[in-house]
């Protein structure tokens, strides 16, 4: 059964029409046998002539028994039909239903399943003849469908994800403007907030271009120029006052020198490290920077009630909620870790006891 089943449509065809055949032809040839055997106990009439010349008339038969003879010679010559017939339907029966009836039924379940948009299964081979085959190709079709949809989907979540960092990102230098835009109607913008305007302006206009043009936020490319350490902690203080105007903030920032970093990318990430404590923070906000070796550390603590367990475990993911009822998503969180992995570092998030601390570093002097 099994080298049948392995076997090819054609070959399988013709053995079982074959032996289904020879199978009629046997059984029609034992019937007329028999049907001949059975005649001969009848008699046959007619007359019996001996070697001197006797003739002797035989024994005739009665009507009743010329009905049987007839009928015997009917149902042998019928035999020859009937049975060749019957054994082509069984050969074909049997084909039908070693050959065809499981890879149809597998066919048809999957296409059923593909059409109701469920491609979570496996399509068996149930044979290695054309039917198998077929079964195969379409196993491989599943594959290739359901490869398709994960990757369309992951293509989703990547733009999805994409959008709500630039969403995210562009308000914090919007929210700079704003401030300045504010100076200007009351005609007490000086020199500084010019400056900061045509600066901001300058770097949503860099953002919005490198988003334009990726598909990722992985592929956000970085741009390593030379900024000095004090620009950097101008930065903060600017930075800071604009987001927790109401909190007592503290800037350390030691002479560092000229740094090689991009500075659109550290920007990115302090504004998000500070907009994130100045949610939780109670009353105070403490900015660090500093090198360690060729790593320069950004540490943002603040005294609220620190980051959730899981959130610490897991690190931050996108669109992940990291307070309850909150409508912060900590997409902040997740752009920033992404960003400092882009640029040679990592994000740490840590509880103390006088409350969360994120760390942010990013590699220095580095040829990226």
């Amino acid at each position: 059964m099994e080298r049948l089943k392995n076997m090819s449509l054609q070959r399988a065809f013709f053995l079982l029409t074959f032996l289904g055949l020879l199978t009629a032809v046997t059984l029609a040839a034992l019937l007329w046998t028999g049907c001949r055997w059975i005649s001969s106990q009848y008699p046959l009439g007619g007359v019996s002539i001996s070697p001197n010349g006797t003739i002797t008339p035989l024994p005739q038969p009665t009507p009743e028994q010329l009905r049987v003879l007839s009928m015997l010679n009917i149902v042998s010559l019928l035999g020859w039909v009937v049975f060749p017939v019957a054994g082509l339907g069984m050969a074909g029966a049997l084909f039908y239903r070693w050959k065809l009836t499981e890879p149809i039924r597998i066919l048809m379940e999957g296409t059923r399943r593909i059409q109701d948009h469920d491609l979570d299964f496996t399509l068996p081979t149930p044979s290695a003849d054309e039917l198998g085959q077929i079964c195969a190709a379409f196993e491989n079709m599943r594959l290739e469908l359901l490869k398709t949809n994960r990757e369309l989907w992951r293509q989703a979540e990547e733009r999805k994800r994409l959008n709500a960092a630039f969403a995210h990102d562009l308000r914090n230098p919007i929210t700079v403007l704003k401030g300045n835009l504010k100076l200007l109607r009351n005609d007490t913008a000086d020199e500084l907030a010019m400056n900061r305007l045509e600066s901001y302006t300058l770097r949503i206009e860099q953002y919005v271009e490198s988003m334009s043009s990726i598909q990722r936020i992985e592929q956000m490319p970085v741009r390593i120029g030379e900024v000095n350490a004090s620009v950097l902690r101008t930065e903060l203080e600017e930075t800071a006052g604009l987001f927790a105007p109401a909190l007592h903030i503290e800037v350390s920032v030691p002479d560092l020198g000229v740094l090689r970093i991009d500075h659109g990318v550290f920007l990115n990430v302090a504004e998000n490290l500070i907009g994130n404590a100045a949610r939780f923070a109670h009353t105070k906000i403490r900015i660090t920077l500093a090198i360690e070796k060729d790593i320069l550390l950004l540490s943002v603590t603040d005294d609220g009630p620190g980051f959730p367990v899981e959130l610490i475990k897991s690190g931050p993911q996108p669109f992940g909620r990291i307070e309850t009822g909150s409508e912060h998503f900590g997409m902040g969180l997740y752009s920033s870790s992404l960003l400092c992995l882009k640029h040679g570092g990592n994000l740490r998030l840590e509880n103390r006891p006088d409350g969360a601390v994120t760390t942010a570093s990013i590699q220095i002097n580095s040829k990226l």
